[in-house]
């Protein structure tokens, strides 16, 4: 049997990582994360798919998954900024993508 497309602890691996963004913007997390906002790291969203891009474009896969991590952490951030202020969540966002392609 093979193994699913998206690795077999997708789930737990996705949860882990939003449970690192909410605990970065706890009241007791990290100082900087709890002062960002959606525009202010907007800018950072941007450099990790560039750096993402790089990493693709020089043909290093190792390097290319760990820009991907940081650019992945970067959008599940996002959706956490816009859990907190009522507007939506990761797992609406990811139903939104999958029905858009679909």
């Amino acid at each position: 049997m093979s193994k699913p497309p998206g690795g077999e602890n997708l789930g737990p691996a996705l949860e882990r990582l939003a449970a690192l963004a909410a605990r970065l913007r706890a009241p007791d997390g990290c100082p900087w994360d709890r002062e960002q906002t959606p525009a202010s790291a907007a800018a950072y969203l941007l450099e990790e798919a560039y750096e993402a891009v790089e990493a693709i474009e020089a043909g290093s896969p190792e390097e290319a998954a760990g820009e991907l991590g940081d650019l992945l952490f970067q959008v599940v951030f996002q959706a956490h900024l816009l859990a907190e202020a009522g507007q939506g969540d990761l797992s609406a966002i990811i139903d939104r993508v999958t029905d858009k392609m679909i």
